[in-house]
């Protein structure tokens, strides 16, 4: 049997550092048109600012109704990726009790859910004892990671492409053990303390 060097170069213990991959916004939303079958999510942040800068987010804080539009371009390209059989799936961590952005996301799961996306929800004591990171990141077919960077303000800053095949065998494990332990959005939400 011949082993191929690359799995050699890629999975023998060293230690060397690796220039991130970069890519920029219109490219990484290129990835979820181009994607073969899978688009996993893990997020852990307890707050997006750009979530809090849409009127959705400010009519639900207010206590209205969201308002979602689900014939928005997002919602579109949601469904019909899905109509070709595409996954989109996501795991998104809790506090207890979950902050105001926490809340907005699980309001929003309806929306997700409705156009093809199946979301399911972690309290943040459970993911830490399963040794999750504390890092958002998209898994693409299970070859390639897009990390998300953020700011102190909770911005998104950057987009890092990650096709390490270490890496991706991580993230995969970390996907695998986030969604065998997350629960529906709406069981979660049933477990959700009342934010009054």
């Amino acid at each position: 049997m011949v082993v191929p060097r690359v799995l050699l170069a890629d999975f023998a213990p060293k230690d060397v550092g690796r220039t991130p991959v970069l890519i920029d916004f219109e490219e990484f939303a290129g990835m979820f048109r181009t994607f073969a079958h899978t688009a996993w999510r893990l997020e852990t942040r307890r707050r997006y600012q750009s979530d809090e800068e849409t009127g959705t987010y400010q009519r639900f804080v207010r206590g209205e109704d969201a308002g979602w539009d689900l014939d928005d371009p997002w919602c579109v390209s949601r469904r019909e990726q899905s109509a070709l059989g595409k996954r989109f799936e996501r795991v998104r961590i809790a506090d207890n009790p979950p902050t105001p952005g926490q809340r907005y996301l699980l309001d929003s799961a309806r929306r997700n859910s409705a156009v093809g996306e199946d979301i399911r929800n972690l309290w943040r004591s459970e993911a830490e004892a399963l040794l999750l990171p504390d890092a958002d990141f998209w898994l693409f077919d299970s070859r390639a990671i897009a990390r998300l960077h953020f700011d102190d303000d909770d911005v998104m800053t950057g987009v890092e492409l990650v096709t390490d095949p270490v890496e991706v065998a991580r993230a995969c494990q970390v996907r695998d053990a986030a969604w065998h332990h997350a629960v529906p959005y709406e069981t979660f939400a049933d477990q959700v303390p009342s934010a009054e």
